[in-house]
């Protein structure tokens, strides 16, 4: 086990070289604990908390994939809780309405969280328009299933969870279970079953 490990980094710890030095985001604030190779870009700001996780050994593509954040613009900000854990391949980017996400939340392999349609919908003004942009905000210990999409504008809020493969367009409440596409609350996490099972 511990050769496996040892291989195992050994062959990570040269990825995680490169994609640091393919990185250009300049105002980086923090490190984290870094499993799979991070990508950071822009001339925003990324803010790394205290003890936040990226990257999952035993999780799939932990070998062929990697990491993105970026912050595109000057006044784009990302920023990343305390005791926060991102799986593999998460996307995070933000073109200036800012990402928060939370302490101690769990992020899913292949997440990702925008901030902006990227470019403007209608068809005249596609390039070169204004894109739509709202905040994304994820409080604390939010739950984040794989592969979920979380879109412009929402909030998520504390404790709740979003189911595998969901697409979150619009906010969430704290302390329910949503998912689907658009996700929707299913319901509270605590539920009276729960409650009952609690109360013995």
């Amino acid at each position: 086990m511990r050769g496996a490990t040892r291989l195992r980094d050994a062959l990570q710890v040269p990825r995680i070289w490169k994609y640091r030095a393919l990185s250009t985001c300049r105002r980086v604030t923090g490190k984290g604990i870094v499993h799979q190779p991070m990508l950071l870009l822009g001339s925003g700001a990324i803010v790394i908390g205290r003890d936040v996780r990226f990257g999952w050994p035993t999780s799939p593509e932990f070998h062929t994939g990697y990491l993105h954040l970026e912050a595109a613009v000057p006044d784009a900000v990302i920023e990343i809780g305390d005791e926060a854990e991102i799986n593999n391949n998460a996307y995070i980017k933000s073109e200036g309405a800012g990402i928060h996400i939370g302490a101690r939340a769990l992020l899913g392999s292949n997440v990702q969280i925008l901030d902006s349609d990227f470019h403007d919908l209608h068809p005249d003004r596609r390039r070169g328009g204004r894109p739509a942009m709202a905040p994304v905000h994820l409080e604390e210990n939010v739950f984040i299933g794989d592969g979920t999409k979380i879109l412009k504008g929402v909030t998520i809020g504390r404790d709740s969870v979003v189911g595998a493969g969901s697409v979150v367009t619009r906010s969430i409440p704290a302390g329910v279970i949503a998912a689907g596409n658009p996700a929707r609350v299913v319901r509270d996490l605590v539920d009276a079953e729960d409650r009952a099972v609690a109360a013995r």
